[in-house]
């Protein structure tokens, strides 16, 4: 599914978020550290390969809702966005954090002059963001910052699951 506000696509597909060989850059939705984990941190890093890590060292750690970018390494992306998501019901207060994900990272990747970026359903593994609140708060910040962005003209959500493209493409279909 697709929709073109303020001339910016936004779209949902299902699929590998390391695996997004036509956009510039992957969000990472990342631990404190930047260091591999699971999810999808694990998935990014190991195709990513050492170098990433190696790079992420010294940036860390980061906080929530914060963002920083490195290189793409072994990745098909040439830059990697890394965020950290809040943990639900643990850092508060959480939809702003969650907001200033999406924001901080669209704001990176529209000052390195990418054209094209791809999102995890951030928050919403491990830390325990309700799929159905997490796409809403992902998708209203996203269409709210299309206004401002100069360079990015893509936005994807890569989502891992069915019910998960199914939750983001209703949200998007009823905020567009």
């Amino acid at each position: 599914m697709k929709r073109d506000i303020n001339g910016v696509t936004v779209e949902c597909v299902q699929g590998d978020i390391a695996g997004q060989r036509d956009v510039a850059a992957v969000v990472n939705a990342a631990n404190a550290e930047l260091m591999p984990g699971g999810g999808v941190a694990g998935a990014i890093h190991r195709t990513a390969g050492p170098g990433l890590a190696e790079e992420c060292r010294p940036l860390a750690p980061i906080h929530p809702g914060e963002a920083v970018i490195t290189g793409g390494h072994n990745l098909p992306n040439r830059h990697v966005i890394h965020t950290l998501g809040p943990v639900y019901g643990q850092d508060r207060p959480e939809a702003d954090l969650l907001a200033n994900c999406y924001r901080n990272s669209l704001n990176l990747a529209d000052e390195h002059e990418i054209e094209s970026v791809a999102f995890p359903a951030i928050s919403t593994g491990i830390f325990g963001y309700p799929v159905e609140d997490a796409a809403e708060v992902a998708l209203r910040t996203v269409l709210e910052e299309t206004e401002r962005l100069r360079n990015v003209r893509l936005v994807r959500f890569v989502l891992h699951g069915e019910r998960d493209l199914q939750v983001h493409e209703r949200v998007l279909s009823a905020l567009a």
